[in-house]
């Protein structure tokens, strides 16, 4: 009797068990967490996994690469991208069709175990650039080559309950614009500036709608030094907050949105968790792009490789900006492990912990990262980022999707490519279009006239 029981549940076994499973049950642990995790899930829709299943058979017919040659006719464009070139390693330099990615599905996560294995179309969808390849072309391109709109902005200059003041760069909403209409607040990345090229693709895409907007430029990225003894950080919410509680006093009845990129991301992040469910009504969606997530790791990964050149970016300015503060301000912290910080976690050591009350560069990092507050979050909020982001590794993304599966607030949109703060695409290099500041503006949008969502499930 035992013996037919055993042949019965191995019959059941084989007769259930799909293919595209038994290959899964082949991946890495760490990616077989998270599969499971999905898969699992009641609230996935059917036709995810249906679609998984079906396509995983038959993935070797999915992999087709086509070689594509940029032809020297591309002219300016591709001159300016030809100096970047011989700065990447050989395997970002193959120019290939790209695959389709897979997107979380509204309120869902999109772990890379299956954007791996199944590939959709939808309006979502963001294919790469074939003249920008590689993640760190995507990552370069902005600065480097990309001419974004000019979008004219006033300064006004806000008095800080600490003594100090804030910049903030004004987009007035269209002089016939009705009642109602949304008003978007921008926080822009690590030394980010008002010229930083997504916040002028952000304004633009807000002006192109109408809406009025305004870019909050941390302390000491405005050129001029904070009078306060400490600068910003990744985890540092208390401008945020003091900037959102005075919009949304003048502007009672404007719905507000919130967009934050890179390190403005993580403290939009970090800041809607702290609030919860005490988010002011007025605000309705949030999205951040490229965030690091888990800072430590993400500092550890820009540590190695051609991924040093972006640390010795960040670190020109920071040291800069640090050593004349301490000709100000002498003793707030330590100069000589200032001037020998060679990677981020160093300076973060010398000169973030100490100033701003953290026992470590370890401390700051676990008490800041936005992945430990996206459980609390009680506003609509979309994450965009790539598998391939240079300034993080990809099981951290794998980590968020899984967090983020049991918020059905939070929409994962991470995409196989991008880069960080990239998304470049188009045709043709003089007609690019970047696609994280269009579905950014197009989410925000879809929710600006919905109340504000308090519960999560």
């Amino acid at each position: 009797m035992t013996h037919q029981r055993h042949l019965e549940q191995q019959g059941l076994v084989h007769q259930d068990l799909h293919p595209a499973l038994v290959a899964i049950a082949c991946r890495a642990e760490s990616e077989l967490r998270v599969a499971a995790s999905v898969l699992v899930d009641e609230r996935l829709h059917p036709e995810l996994l249906g679609e998984a299943c079906e396509l995983a058979a038959r993935r070797g017919s999915l992999l087709k690469i086509h070689e594509m040659s940029p032809r020297p006719t591309l002219g300016k464009e591709a001159q300016r991208l030809a100096r970047i070139r011989a700065l990447l390693d050989a395997e970002n330099l193959n120019v290939h069709a790209c695959e389709v990615d897979i997107l979380g599905r509204r309120g869902r996560a999109a772990p890379s175990l299956l954007s791996s294995v199944v590939s959709r179309s939808s309006k979502d969808t963001y294919t790469p650039a074939w003249w920008v390849p590689g993640a760190h072309l995507q990552t370069l391109w902005g600065k480097l080559v990309r001419r974004p709109p000019a979008v004219p902005t006033r300064a006004e200059r806000w008095s800080t309950p600490d003594g100090d003041t804030l910049e903030i760069r004004r987009l007035d909403a269209r002089g016939n614009a009705p009642p109602g209409t949304p008003r978007l607040l921008i926080l822009h990345g690590l030394e980010g500036t008002i010229r930083s090229h997504y916040v002028h693709g952000l304004l633009d895409q807000a002006r192109r709608r109408g809406w009025a907007a305004d870019v909050l430029i941390f302390r000491g990225c405005n050129g001029e030094l904070p009078q306060a003894p400490r600068f910003y950080h990744s985890g540092e919410t208390t401008d945020l907050d003091f900037v959102i509680d005075r919009l949304v006093r003048e502007h009672p009845g404007q719905p507000l949105l919130l967009a934050g990129v890179s390190l403005g991301g993580n403290v939009l992040l970090k800041w809607l968790g702290e609030r919860g469910e005490a988010v002011p009504t007025q605000l309705r969606a949030a999205v951040a792009v490229s965030v690091p997530f888990d800072l430590e790791r993400g500092s550890r990964q820009i540590e190695r490789g051609f991924a040093r050149l972006y640390t010795f970016h960040f670190l020109r300015t920071l040291r800069r900006k640090a050593l004349a503060k301490l000709a100000r301000e002498p003793g707030l912290f330590a100069e000589a492990p200032l001037r020998a910080a060679r990677t981020l976690t160093d300076f973060d050591e010398a000169v973030t912990a100490p100033l701003h009350g953290f026992a470590s560069a370890h401390d700051y990092y676990t008490q800041s990262s936005a992945q430990h507050f996206l459980g609390a979050i009680r506003c609509r909020t979309l994450l965009i980022s790539a598998f391939d982001d240079p300034f993080l590794p990809r099981e951290v993304l794998d980590d968020v999707a899984l967090v983020a599966a049991f918020n059905s607030l939070i929409t994962v949109e991470f995409h196989r490519r991008g880069g960080h703060v990239g998304f470049v695409s188009g045709v043709i290099p003089w007609r690019a279009l970047y696609y994280a500041e269009s579905r950014a503006l197009e989410y925000l949008a879809e929710h600006a006239s919905r109340p504000t969502a308090h519960s999560a499930v």
